[in-house]
């Protein structure tokens, strides 16, 4: 009995930990990108879709998972759910990529600090999550530094905004739909494996050295799947054991490193960016305060 009523503490609290480890590692992943960015975006995404596949089959023979699969596979709601689902993530690599390819990591990771207010609103007004009094401040604080960053980064503001809604729609879908982490990134990736392979045939046969002009670069494009697919299951297997606004709060963890990283590659920063980054951290740690002060974590709506 006692054991029973600790139970949604602890899967929260799992969920917690998972949130933070993918986006720690989508933080860093631009430095990954900057290494292949002699390929154009296009071809990058569709070695992550093509190399993500075996992966993930792998992932699947290891914990028996291809009933799932199959079951999936089986409901019409659920691929018409997750092919829009893949639309998504497949338009928002193709953003992300261009941005952190294209010198604009900046604007990548403005968009991804949007990106957790949309889950805050979604999460309270799609599906009737509460909010105490400290999380609301927290959301305001957060509001009012992304507003401040809006106002100083007007030229690259529809490609923030494209990451923002592509991103926080596609974790809206993946939180509802009736397929865990593996299973559901497994049928999207399929979905997407005919498009990525056909762009990929078709620029080779136009000439493109779509494997790399040297052997790190290949071996590199060979790990795509591995490096894009495991902060996508860490964030989804979160998804499912967290409020969506708490989930929200904590990606200002993956924008924050990019911001960082941006630095490191000589991008300006602006007055903008240096009053936003300290209004953003704030409302993070009194989001978490608010959080982990509860008694016991909130749960996501069954």
């Amino acid at each position: 009995m006692n054991g029973n009523r600790h139970r949604p503490t602890a899967h929260a609290r799992t969920g917690f930990a998972l949130g933070i480890a993918a986006y720690a590692l989508w933080g860093v992943l631009p430095i990954y990108f900057k290494i292949i960015e002699v390929l154009p975006a296009t071809d990058i995404v569709a070695h992550r879709v093509i190399w993500s596949l075996p992966f993930l089959g792998v992932l699947i023979l290891a914990f028996e998972g291809w009933p799932k699969v199959r079951a999936a596979l089986k409901q019409r709601r659920t691929i018409g759910i997750l092919t829009l689902t893949a639309a998504l993530i497949g338009t928002n690599w193709l953003l992300y990529v261009h941005a952190v390819t294209s010198g604009h990591i900046l604007a990548a990771s403005f968009g991804y600090y949007l990106n957790p207010l949309a889950n805050v609103l979604l999460g309270r007004f799609v599906l009737h999550e509460k909010l105490n009094r400290l999380q609301w401040s927290a959301v305001a604080i957060a509001a009012a530094g992304i507003c401040v960053l809006a106002a100083g980064a007007l030229s690259q503001l529809w490609l923030s905004l494209a990451l923002c809604a592509t991103f926080a729609l596609y974790g809206l879908l993946r939180k509802i739909v009736a397929a865990d982490a593996i299973t559901g990134l497994a049928i999207e990736t399929m979905i997407l494996f005919p498009l990525a392979l056909l762009w990929l045939v078709w620029r080779r046969e136009h000439g493109a050295a779509v494997m790399g002009t040297t052997e790190t670069l290949t071996i590199l494009l060979l790990l795509a799947g591995i490096v894009s697919t495991t902060p996508l299951l860490l964030f989804t297997a979160a998804a499912k054991r967290l409020q969506y606004s708490t989930l929200g709060m904590l990606q200002f963890i993956a924008p924050t490193l990019q911001f960082l990283i941006a630095m490191l590659y000589g991008e300006r920063v602006t007055l903008a960016h240096a009053i936003a980054f300290p209004a953003i951290w704030i409302a993070l740690v009194l989001y978490v305060t608010a959080l982990l002060g509860s008694p016991r974590l909130p749960q996501p709506p069954e």
